[in-house]
């Protein structure tokens, strides 16, 4: 596990534009044959394989717009809105509140498709308030006095909303407690479980599947004694600069191609059981449109989160 720290956001920004900026120019204002589109993404958990995951969505894109696409293992979400607005990332994954932050940046960059865990299903996902067992505490009023660790101050799951909650149970979020940024939501949830936080918060697949699933944590070694409510899904984002008619291709392709049967059945996956969508655990993507991020707005308005109109 990365060690835990307090981040500096905006001397990262710099550092990650640097790299982003070796990429060469975008093919945002046209694509065709030969062209360039840079993608971008930050990873939910300390991992190395985040391009990997991307591979299947990447190469059906290639083939539906004829350009080659550039991935890139952003450092932060700050790193990303600031890349897209500087006209070096064509496309995004984002975290809901890094899109509505970018949004208000550049309010003509597009949200088109969200991932969704299962065929038919809503966008969106929910964030815990974890603690070990032995803590003693059962809810976000027991936060108070305490080390907690957050994942990053532009994590949606992992810093708004739960500033919120907090907020609500009572707790000065500002001068009541010991924040940590650890990172990731992997992080975050590793180092309650190994003690260097009391509390923290984290996405609820990253608690309840996938740190399992790879054996990092044991059944048991964390409870949740908080849920959010349901937040609006992470949305795929294309640039301002785009062309309407690409635009319109990548959305499209990601609803109707970019999912596990379709991946599939196009040759882009050896198997539906092996087929990565961007996200563990995701089937596929489902069109939205700006207003399902309204919720991320109105949270914003409750904490008057410095986060919320800042990027660092």
């Amino acid at each position: 596990m990365r060690s835990i720290h307090h981040r500096g956001v905006v001397a990262l920004i710099g550092v990650a534009l640097l790299g982003l900026t070796a990429c060469g120019q975008s093919a945002a204002d046209g694509a065709g044959a030969g062209d360039t589109l840079v993608f971008a993404a930050v990873p939910s958990e300390e991992s190395t394989s985040l391009q990997q995951s991307f591979e299947p969505i990447i190469s059906m894109l290639e083939q539906e717009t004829g350009t080659t696409i550039e991935f890139q293992n952003a450092t932060d979400y700050a790193a990303v809105v600031e890349g897209m607005r500087a006209g070096q990332i064509d496309m995004a994954m984002y975290g809901p509140f890094s899109y509505v932050l970018a949004k208000e940046q550049d309010p003509d960059i597009s949200a088109v498709a969200a991932v969704i865990d299962e065929q038919g299903g809503e966008p969106g996902y929910v964030s815990y308030g974890i603690t070990r067992p032995d803590t003693g505490i059962t809810d976000l009023a027991g936060f108070a006095g305490r080390t907690v660790c957050f994942v990053d101050p532009n994590s949606t799951s992992g810093y708004l909303y739960p500033t919120a909650g907090l907020m609500e149970a009572g707790v000065d979020v500002r001068n009541g407690l010991n924040p940590v940024f650890a990172g990731g939501h992997d992080a975050s949830a590793l180092a309650v479980a190994g003690g260097q936080c009391d509390a923290g918060f984290a996405f609820d697949a990253i608690v309840d599947s996938q740190l399992i699933g790879s054996g990092q944590l044991q059944p048991g070694q964390l409870q949740t004694v908080w849920r959010s409510e349901t937040i609006a899904g992470s949305p795929i984002a294309l640039a301002s600069g785009m062309a309407p008619e690409l635009r319109d291709r990548i959305g499209r392709a990601l609803v109707e191609r970019g999912n596990v049967d379709r991946l599939t059945a196009d040759g882009f996956c050896a198997s539906a059981e092996d087929c990565e969508v961007g996200e563990a655990g995701s089937w596929g993507y489902a069109p939205v449109d700006d207003t399902l991020y309204d919720g991320v707005r109105r949270v914003c308005d409750v904490t008057r989160a410095e986060s919320c109109t800042s990027l660092g």
